[in-house]
């Protein structure tokens, strides 16, 4: 039992003894001491005063002497208004430190058959150009969301949706088919999601060229010739559908690519091209069933009126389809696939209104989760000189954008000496480890709800916070541990005695803070908050490290308890880290 649950459980038994009366769990409210007073946890005794019929220093008081008798748990205590400051039993920290060193998994709920499934969305590109740094930040939030769910004994099924039919790659397959010259991946030396993005940026040169001959707002011939492009990809015309096919296969496997440096993966992605036609079918149902209505020019929409919301288009006159509908498509597979308990897209907070439709419409159409669809919505990347814009060719690109923060973690490291000893291989594989750590911690550490602006030379920093500074540290723990290892110093956990100091209980607070820190940030879907804990600890760790000594302390006693504090604020470390998807080096 944690040491929370037994003081709640003593208070239960003090309200009992002193006041004749039996209170529920949900009345004792034990909350982190402020750091200004003396204590440990901090019992709020104001929601016992109507049960003691005393004021709230002699409540306060009347309860602090009966723990102090009849709790090991509490050594002294002090009152400070209607707030008891309880400071815990050296013994009971060292228990839950042992607690903490038996449990590999810390923090982490078990995944059973029975737990919730969880459907998370995230990535959702289009066939027409690579990732750029709004798709990094999307992935990379949608991977930790997915691991912070499952680490709460969720069982999660990570999902993309890829937009892989329409306007957009008719312009790339156009330009491609007049200017390419069979140009391939290949011939071309180049990925093939770059390729299709070269041709993209090309369509929009040559059109706009072509515009500027024109009375305004008149379209183009190449913008015809894309429309009936279309057209016949609507029609399943053979020459359109090969080539829309083979264009698109050049652009998975690029995609893979860039999915694969990142580290982030899906277990089923989803296509457009699959889902428009159903979500068609399930608004036709729709309305049938009186859920939706027809307009006198033949269109399909939804009275969203009595909802607080307006009218929203789900069917063109032509009968064509809009994104909204492509997403009930989208959904109803989804539902016929997996039994989702609930399900949370990842996507730009561009599309707020869009998920407040789509819930509610999802809501009416059945679907159980609908109404509690959870639309996880962040704020754009920002850039020094401004906004991203794909078809100018001005977006910064995922590949290259990874590719310069290792070579970046790489230069830094050389400089600052800390490959000195390394064969070049390992060499090679920290400055992956670290440019990537650098890059997702930045973008993670960030309120995902907020705008950012991402500045890579600010990343890579072995001192403040910053994704090298918690890696290096885990690495400088680990060579401590090596170390002991080395000189035979025994550091079992069941062996732990003795008093402990400041530094010492403070640290073993915090970690034992971090099963709630992982709860939280699933509650408030929230990454940011594990990696401003692991910076936090990691930043204690290292004040702790600089004034106590580890392999020359004092007593056999305490280097037993330190290291056993090292290496289990390197384990959560890692565990915290790898639930944002960074990895930690055994070395820097």
């Amino acid at each position: 039992m944690k040491i929370e649950e037994q003081l709640t459980s003593s208070v239960i038994s003090a309200v009992k003894e002193l006041y004749g009366q039996e209170i529920p769990s949900q009345m004792v409210t034990l909350q982190k001491t402020k750091k200004e007073f003396e204590g440990n946890l901090t019992l709020v005794v104001f929601s016992l005063l109507r049960t003691s019929r005393k004021s709230p220093e002699a409540t306060a008081q009347e309860i602090g002497e009966y723990l102090e008798k009849n709790d090991a748990n509490v050594s002294k205590f002090n009152v400070i208004k209607g707030f008891l400051n309880l400071t815990i039993s050296d013994s009971s920290l060292i228990d839950i430190l042992k607690r903490i060193d038996a449990d590999k998994d810390f923090g982490k709920k078990k995944v059973t058959d029975e737990s919730p499934l969880v459907m998370i969305e995230y990535s959702s590109p289009n066939t027409n150009k690579p990732l750029h740094l709004g798709h990094v930040r999307n992935n990379l939030l949608g991977w930790a969301l997915s691991q912070i769910m499952e680490a709460n004994g969720n069982r999660v099924v990570k999902t993309n949706i890829v937009n892989d039919r329409g306007i957009h790659i008719c312009k790339s397959m156009l330009a491609w088919t007049k200017w390419g010259n069979g140009e391939t991946p290949e011939s071309a030396g180049k990925k093939g999601d770059h390729l299709i993005g070269d041709y993209y940026v090309l369509f929009d040169k040559k059109n706009k060229e072509q515009a500027s001959g024109l009375p305004e707002g008149e379209e183009t011939p190449l913008m015809k010739e894309a429309r009936e492009m279309l057209v016949k990809w609507e029609n399943n015309d053979p020459a359109v559908r090969a080539l829309w096919q083979k264009m698109n296969s050049w652009v998975y496997a690029g995609f893979d690519e860039t999915y694969k440096a990142l580290g982030v993966g899906f277990d089923k992605i989803y296509y457009e091209s699959d889902t428009y036609l159903v979500g068609k079918n399930k608004v036709e149902g729709g309305l049938d069933k009186g859920i939706f209505f027809r307009k006198d020019d033949n269109s399909v929409w939804a009275d969203l009126t009595a909802d607080g919301l307006d009218q929203k288009l789900l069917l063109r006159s032509d009968g064509t389809s809009v994104y909204m509908t492509q997403d009930i498509g989208t959904a109803t597979l989804r539902f016929q696939d997996f039994p989702i308990d609930k399900m949370i897209y990842v996507v730009g907070n561009e599309q707020n209104y869009h998920f407040q439709v789509l819930s509610l419409l999802l809501d009416k159409l059945g679907f159980k989760w609908g109404k509690d669809l959870v639309h996880f919505s962040y704020g754009m990347v920002e850039l020094p000189n401004g906004k991203m814009k794909s078809r100018e060719g001005t977006v910064v690109d995922a590949d290259d954008l990874i590719a310069s923060m290792i070579a970046d973690a790489r230069r830094t490291s050389d400089e600052a000496g800390k490959f000195a000893d390394m064969a070049e291989d390992e060499k090679q594989e920290v400055a992956r480890i670290v440019g990537l750590g650098a890059l997702k911690y930045f973008i993670l550490k960030v309120d995902a709800r907020k705008n950012m602006l991402f500045n890579p030379a600010e990343s890579i920093d072995f001192n403040g916070n910053t994704g090298p500074f918690i890696q290096y540290t885990y690495a400088r723990i680990r060579s401590i541990m090596r170390k002991a290892e080395e000189q035979n110093i025994p550091f079992a956990a069941n062996a732990m005695t003795g008093e402990l100091n400041e530094k010492e209980i403070a640290l073993i607070q915090q970690m034992n803070d971090f099963p709630n820190a992982v709860a939280q940030a699933a509650t408030d879907y929230n990454p940011s908050s594990i990696a401003n804990y692991c910076y936090e600890l990691t930043k204690n760790f290292n004040q702790f490290y600089h004034d106590c000594s580890i392999l020359q302390a004092e007593n056999e006693e305490k280097k037993t308890i330190r290291l056993v504090i090292a290496n289990n604020v390197a384990k959560i470390i890692k565990t915290g880290m790898s639930l944002l998807g960074i990895e930690v080096p055994e070395r820097m």
